[in-house]
């Protein structure tokens, strides 16, 4: 299984000793998040964007860039490139710029997005919401096919007449993930490309999200693909060397965020008791001890059979040393402990 980290930069100064003050110090501690994810031996690093104050990453290819400068093996990913209210070729030119920087290890991670700020920043509809990404996958995945392409017009952007995208990928094609939330209709379009599929699980039991992977693999089945995509989860969670550590060094960060975000939307506020209850095994937080967490990524393979696992240590403001102790805790005992037992069980017999 492969197992790394994702982030959005999350940015909230003066809320905490040890957190950043200024997005240039927040950015910078990201990329150190990435080296040190490299060296402790952790697969894939993502890195999404937002568009409003409490995050500092609006153009994850930039800060990937930056990070593909200071690792040498980690894998790296946009956790989500909002497409909807991208233009594809321009994901494509900076994708295929990123690969050849980092000697062929980008990806990208299509999604429609759980915010709408880009929209009316770049220009979109939201009532365009699912056509926009819909078209724009289809151009973004085209666009990786084939150095001079022959497309459209669409409904959203004009058409192309054989013009070169440039430059091309070290990667003879750049993996691309569909990032669902809680749609079997984006699970089973994923299933039909034949695209590996990104599920986000932060909240509810983890038997719920069970029916997406099986939609997921039927649906390539019936499209014909000879092989199921691979799926990933993509969950929020801390590491600690206890579990009462982990929930208090993350419980005024992810308090801060969620309900800040909560407020928005007209969510009740988020409570302690909450946050404890969904660090438990069928919670959706995976935040505790090591132990604990090789427990619950094991327990949701048995469910899910993902190929992929991602953990999101910055739900809101944590300080830094912290971060960076997560990581090294993910990296040196959760993820050689995951991967032999799951290499165990797929040499069991039927």
């Amino acid at each position: 299984m492969e197992i790394g980290i994702y982030s959005f930069g999350e940015f909230k100064p003066g809320v905490m000793p040890g957190v950043a003050q200024t997005p240039g110090e927040r950015l910078r501690n990201l990329i150190e998040e990435v080296e040190l994810a490299d060296q402790v031996g952790l697969d894939v690093f993502g890195i999404g964007e937002h568009h409003r104050p409490d995050f500092t990453v609006s153009s994850p290819p930039v800060v990937l860039a930056a990070a593909a400068s200071r690792t040498s093996r980690i894998r790296l990913s946009s956790a989500v490139t909002v497409l909807g209210s991208d233009d594809p070729v321009r994901v494509m030119e900076q994708f295929a710029t990123l690969d050849q920087l980092s000697g062929g290890r980008a990806e990208i991670m299509a999604g429609r997005g759980s915010f709408i700020e880009s929209f009316p920043l770049f220009g979109e509809e939201l009532d365009d919401y699912e056509t926009l990404f819909t078209e724009k996958l289809d151009l973004l995945l085209a666009l990786r096919e084939s150095e001079h392409i022959t497309w459209g017009p669409g409904r959203h952007r004009a058409g192309l007449t054989g013009q070169g995208v440039y430059p091309r990928p070290a990667q003879a094609r750049i993996p691309v993930w569909i990032a669902v939330g809680g749609n079997p209709d984006s699970a089973a379009r994923a299933g039909s490309l034949g695209l590996p599929m990104a599920l986000a699980i932060i909240g509810g039991l983890p038997e719920r999200f069970a029916p997406f992977a099986e939609i997921l693999r039927r649906s390539a089945a019936a499209a014909g693909h000879a092989t199921a995509p691979a799926l990933g989860i993509s969950s929020h969670g801390f590491i600690a060397d206890t579990s009462q550590a982990a929930l208090a060094l993350s419980w005024p960060g992810v308090a801060e965020l969620m309900n800040t975000i909560g407020r928005e939307r007209g969510w009740p506020a988020f409570t302690l008791e909450q946050y404890a209850e969904s660090a438990a095994l069928r919670g959706a937080y995976f935040t505790g001890s090591p132990e604990q967490v090789i427990e619950k990524i094991l327990f949701q393979h048995e469910l899910l059979g993902h190929e992929r696992f991602l953990v999101k240590f910055t739900t809101g403001p944590v300080p830094h040393k912290h971060v960076l102790r997560s990581i090294e805790l993910l990296g040196t005992v959760v993820a050689p402990a995951v991967r032999a037992e799951v290499a165990r069980r797929a040499a069991r017999p039927a």
